[in-house]
């Protein structure tokens, strides 16, 4: 999913939503830059160069101010677990949906096009956590 959102829960549970939002810059930047050259190579041939790059931006700024704010918040003094399983779920799966609704109407888009970009948004969201979680455990930028 993304980068930073997966720092250890309980922290996170116990930082100021100010904290949050001077911490989803960040975040966000560093995200982009995982999950953009996945989609870059990933989604359809189809897509110019330009539109997957604009991809990588837009579909991580729709979602990440929700797993980043909004989730925690809702989420606040529950496990970390069940943030990262519905985390986990929620960006990919509303990002696959953006993402069809923005092209839907691509008439040279075959089912395998498709499903290629699904994909490669599923592996790119899943990329970000992995490595969010290398980047959590050992504590790396001091952070949290």
């Amino acid at each position: 999913m993304y980068f930073f959102d997966e720092v250890d829960f309980v922290q996170t549970q116990n930082m100021p939503i100010s904290e949050l939002w001077k911490f989803l810059p960040i975040g966000y930047l560093v995200t982009i830059l995982i999950e953009t050259p996945i989609l870059l190579i990933g989604l359809s041939k189809k897509l110019s160069f330009k539109t997957k790059l604009l991809c990588g931006v837009w579909l991580t700024a729709c979602t990440y101010p929700i797993v980043v704010i909004v989730l925690p918040t809702i989420f606040f003094g529950s496990s970390r677990a069940l943030y990262l399983l519905v985390a986990e779920i929620f960006a990919p799966l509303a990002e696959c949906i953006i993402f069809w609704f923005a092209f839907r109407s691509r008439d040279d888009f075959a089912t395998n096009d498709w499903m290629r970009c699904m994909l490669a948004i599923i592996v790119a969201n899943l990329a970000s956590f992995g490595l969010g979680e290398v980047i959590g455990y050992y504590g790396w930028f001091g952070l949290f």
